[in-house]
């Protein structure tokens, strides 16, 4: 079934073809406090496997492609809140020891790295304690080849709820060195999500998009190797602490950039921002989701216009596809992947069984499950 959202059509010969089937395969039900799903492939041998990270468990967990076998990762990591792998570097970034409230998380930064057997737990070595560290991802921000680890903690250490009045630090480490390095501290009370893309464009390096209280914000290297911070919106504009933003993510529909938005933190809104110029122009297409928390792109069709995938954990638990049949992003309509089967925490968009379709898996935290989703193309 598909609703319509943000605009009208005249007829409905008019209505647009619906995305792919898709169908659910269930990997796991006892992952408590489930957090995060990484596609890596962990074993290397060609096929993208699962990382698990569950916030109840202290063992990281991978699931092996295509059996799904469990393995563990990693052992003794209490709290986790996220891991980054990245192509190209024999070692994982682990933040754990977390706590929404800034004074009772201590933010351990861990490396993990695999021994001989890369089958067996891989070694845990603490490199930094960084209040709330929270969001761990990989990037190249000058365009070097040479991958860095960034750190996006949720709030600033003198931050206290509701309003968690305080600067939040962002940072990166380089592989090998595991030294901090800092981006900048302009955002304020809640960072929540944050996305690595090449914004300024194909040629430019990885730049660091951040959701906050603050809103939208752009980190990247100018000419000189200087971080800059850009504002791209101020997001929801309620009064603080509803205000800004809590997940982001860019997409395309053919040449046409947009950005995809769950606002405020943890919130109801999915928006949808399009370009006009010079200025972001903010649509929200579905204010129903209840505790939004992940929200992912990706062509599913292979159409050259790319969906979006928003989950959300509260009352109704579940994952929506959304897809725009206008070339200028003002229409969407929305697809259940999920109605009520996963307090979707996290998803992300992989071809796991090399059939040239890109499916969908996501991890649950009240539900402690981890699925994924076939994409079983046009039926």
């Amino acid at each position: 079934m598909w609703f319509r959202f943000a605009g009208a059509l005249a007829a409905a010969a008019l209505l647009p073809a619906a995305p792919p089937k898709f169908e659910a395969h269930v990997i796991a039900t006892d992952l408590k406090g489930g957090y995060q799903v990484v596609p890596f492939d962990v074993n290397r041998d060609g096929k993208p496997d699962l990382i698990a990270l569950a916030s109840g468990l202290t063992d990281l967990l991978w699931f092996e492609n295509p059996s799904w076998k469990r393995h563990v990762l990693a052992s003794g990591l209490s709290r986790m809140i996220n891991v980054a792998a990245c192509p190209g570097v024999d070692a994982m970034v682990v933040a754990h020891a977390f706590e929404n409230q800034p004074k009772n998380s201590i933010g351990i930064v861990s490396v993990i790295q695999p021994g001989a057997d890369r089958m067996q737990p891989w070694k845990v070595k603490e490199i930094d304690r960084l209040t709330t560290s929270h969001r761990i991802r990989c990037a190249d921000p000058d365009k070097s080849g040479n991958t860095v680890f960034v750190n996006a903690p949720l709030a600033g250490a003198a931050a206290t709820a509701p309003d968690y009045r305080d600067h939040v630090p962002l940072v990166y480490y380089h592989p090998g060195e595991w030294k901090r390095n800092t981006i900048g501290s302009e955002n304020e009370g809640v960072m929540h999500g944050i996305y690595i893309f090449p914004w300024a464009g194909p040629k430019s390096g990885d730049h660091i998009l951040t959701a906050s209280f603050s809103g939208i914000h752009d980190y990247g290297l100018d000419k000189k190797g200087r971080w800059t911070r850009t504002e791209i919106s101020r997001g929801d504009p309620s009064i603080w602490p509803k205000s800004g933003a809590s997940d982001i993510a860019v997409g395309h529909l053919k040449e046409r950039r947009f950005l995809a938005s769950i606002e405020p933190w943890h919130g109801n809104q999915l928006a949808i921002y399009t370009e006009k110029r010079g200025k972001w122009i903010r649509n929200v297409i579905d204010d129903s989701l209840v505790d939004g928390h992940t929200v992912v792109t990706a062509d599913l069709d292979a159409d050259g216009r790319q969906e979006v995938i928003a989950g959300f954990r509260g009352l109704g638990r579940s994952v929506h596809i959304y897809h725009s049949p206008d070339p200028k992003g003002r229409r969407w309509y929305r697809t259940p992947l999920d109605a009520g089967g996963i307090a979707a925490a996290a998803c992300a968009a992989v071809d796991l069984n090399a059939d040239g379709r890109v499916d969908i898996a996501c991890i649950g935290s009240a539900t402690t499950n981890l699925k994924w989703y076939e994409n079983r193309g046009k039926q």
